[in-house]
């Protein structure tokens, strides 16, 4: 299998396991389909939509959704939300960086912590900028590489395996200097703003066994314990450390970036 394939077929295992995850990123959805400005009528994609919580709250609003994500399991736990919220969204299994939608075929195209795992960042931007119409608003959460969730990123990458040749970190899409250099001159109006996440946790050995069981995380710790006890006990420790830093009364606060643009 070609390497970036392998990658990306990965990824679609880790991710079968994120469905317990979506009670904590529902309220952030709220947020980020309020900061694009949805309205009624809109059409608008959801990259990345997982179990469906953009997708829905879009589609409350009375917006026309389509969501896309590379993992059939989420694809079906979102069918199964849509269905209990009675709104109609039209999803569909694929990958950001070859989107099965004609140019200039949405009014928004969104993206909740989802986009920002495609292995090559210029690909995906450049299909999400394709579907959006001119005039249209591009708009995603992501995780900066200084706050808790990108410096896992960067923790998970010392203790995994390296990605194939011109594979980039997820955490990069945190950096607005970044973000603005891939957007490039086919924007305007670009905007970021922060916002924050909260997990209420009892302790943070609590959070490493509930993380141990969900996304990429679970993938790791597999691989982590067929080799080295030493080297997962490490990692399991790094990790309970970096999270002790952000727990405050039980509940982790997970800073993340915002940002938004208009399509020339």
């Amino acid at each position: 299998m070609d390497p970036l394939d392998k990658f990306k077929q990965n990824q679609r295992e880790g991710w079968a396991h994120f469905a317990p995850l979506e009670a904590i990123t529902t309220p952030p959805a709220a947020q980020l389909v309020k900061y694009a400005r949805v309205k009624a009528g809109d059409g608008v994609l959801d990259v990345g939509c997982g179990t469906g919580v953009v997708a829905v709250t879009a589609a409350r609003l009375g917006a026309m959704v389509t969501g896309l994500d590379l993992t059939p399991e989420l694809l079906e736990r979102a069918r199964e939300n849509a269905t209990i919220a009675n709104v109609s969204i039209d999803f569909h299994e694929g990958d950001v960086e070859k989107l099965p939608f004609d140019a200039d075929e949405f009014d928004v195209v969104l993206s909740q912590y989802g986009h920002m795992f495609a292995p090559r960042p210029d690909a995906a931007i450049a299909e999400m900028l394709r579907v959006l119409r001119p005039g249209g608003t591009i708009a995603f959460s992501t995780w900066p590489p200084e706050m808790m969730v990108g410096r896992f990123f960067i923790l998970a990458a010392a203790y995994a395996p390296p990605p194939p040749p011109g594979v980039s970190s997820p955490a990069k899409w945190g950096d607005p200097n970044i973000v603005r250099e891939r957007l490039g001159d086919q924007v305007k109006d670009l905007r970021f703003d922060r916002a924050t996440m909260t997990v209420p946790v009892l302790s943070p050995q609590h959070q490493l066994a509930s993380a141990e069981r969900i996304g990429p995380m679970r993938k790791l710790v597999d691989m982590l314990s067929g080799g080295d006890p030493s080297r997962l006990a490490a990692f399991r420790r790094e990790y309970e450390a970096l999270v002790s830093e952000y727990i405050q009364d039980n509940v982790i606060h997970q800073h993340y970036l915002m940002t938004r643009a208009t399509k020339i």
